[in-house]
């Protein structure tokens, strides 16, 4: 076991985390009340003073103790009581503004999603049903070929994150060149040596969900037994999903608006959700500012006897590796020991922690690109067995 360096702070020691929470959430906290516009008033205006209270860095309030979720969150309030939005832990800040996002529009009574106008444009994208329909002409290529091809794009489509514009901007392909580190061939030798069960930790619904489901797809024609994903109870971070966007997605799949292939991929996939072979698992504890290593351990059970876990995204990424600067030449197979499966890591780069790189990479590009970790050009695969 390496030692574990301290978690980023939100403020001015790291100028990505302090940017976030003091310009970013604020901004992304009052789209919803413009997007909302019939939300009652008084929604409203607690959203906007919730950026405000960010912005002027006041002290981090509790949430209402008759919450569902009050009792996973007890440990960590406790530990960050008295802290302010803008002097505290980065992961807790940021999760925490989330969560109290979601209380303000009272999505435990009304259960109206607040991102749901983001939500609905993004899945309304020509660039998503084109590359999902690109990711379906593999279908006639061998399975080891397939499923190479499509954690490549899987690694990609993580671009299109709707609370991070300029990660989006880059497109859903990248280059060689973005590719920092590229375990994909092990991983996959790894899977074709397996037919048992699949996780994903899933990150973004709309275009990272559409290839997400192409390789969920392949990977029950490879005779994986199943597959589930892992979601977030409530809306967060703007596209994280939850359930109701995987039945969207589903919907808009079997619709035959995009195409008999993609129509085909739907009522496959529903067929299997259908059966018990594509389980879908909201979890509270996604939602929360827990690292992964803390998780509880009915997952560590759940998880142990998985073929292979696939954990999604940036924010997923923060988590497993306890949100922290490591060195960047650190092996992941030394970070992530607590993990009690196979791991596969699928991230594009859009905070500073990274872990797994070649000696020198890291400094070599911060000569190139001073932004390297945070604009979301650059991505990396990660497989530790």
């Amino acid at each position: 076991m390496v030692n574990r360096p301290a978690m980023i702070l939100t403020d001015e020691s790291n100028a990505f985390a302090h940017d976030t929470m003091f310009r970013r959430l604020p901004s992304n906290i009052r789209e919803v009340a413009l997007l909302n516009p019939d939300y009652p008033a008084v929604i409203r205006d607690n959203l906007k003073r919730l950026a405000a209270e960010i912005e002027s860095d006041a002290v981090v309030r509790p949430f209402n103790p008759f919450s569902p979720d009050a009792d996973l969150w007890e440990t960590s309030l406790k530990e960050h009581e008295g802290h302010t939005w803008l002097h505290t832990d980065w992961f807790f800040a940021e999760i925490a503004a989330y969560r109290h996002l979601i209380e303000t529009v009272r999505w435990w009574e009304y259960g109206r999603d607040p991102f749901a106008p983001q939500k609905a444009r993004e899945m309304g994208s020509d660039a998503l049903w084109a590359l999902l329909d690109k990711a379906l002409e593999l279908r006639g290529k061998p399975i080891e070929d397939r499923l190479q091809a499509l954690v490549h794009s899987d690694l990609w489509g993580n671009r299109i994150d709707l609370s991070f514009g300029s990660s989006m901007a880059h497109g859903n392909t990248g280059s060689h060149d973005d590719l920092l580190t590229d375990d994909s061939v092990a991983a996959v030798e790894h899977l074709m040596q397996q037919n048992g069960d699949v996780h994903f930790i899933a990150d973004n619904t709309g275009t990272e969900l559409a290839v997400d489901l192409a390789l969920a797809d392949a990977l029950f024609d490879k005779g994986m037994s199943h597959i589930t994903f892992h979601i977030k109870l409530h809306p967060t971070f703007v596209s994280d999903i939850i359930v109701a966007d995987m039945l969207t997605m589903f919907n808009a799949m079997r619709s035959g608006e995009y195409g008999e292939a993609i129509k085909q991929l739907g009522q496959r996939l529903q067929t299997a959700l259908d059966e018990g072979r594509l389980r879908l698992a909201p979890g509270a504890f996604w939602n929360s500012p827990y690292v992964l290593r803390e998780m509880p351990n009915r997952f560590v059970e759940a998880f142990k006897g998985a073929a292979l876990v696939i954990i999604k995204g940036d924010l997923n990424y923060r988590r497993m590796v306890d949100d922290a600067l490591w060195p960047a030449d650190t092996a992941f197979a030394d970070v992530v020991d607590y993990f009690p499966a196979p791991l596969l890591a699928l991230r594009t780069m859009k905070s500073d922690a990274v872990v797994g790189l070649e000696t020198g990479l890291a400094e070599r590009l911060d000569g190139e690109d001073a932004r390297w970790r945070v604009n979301g050009k650059r991505g990396v695969i990660h497989f530790k067995k």
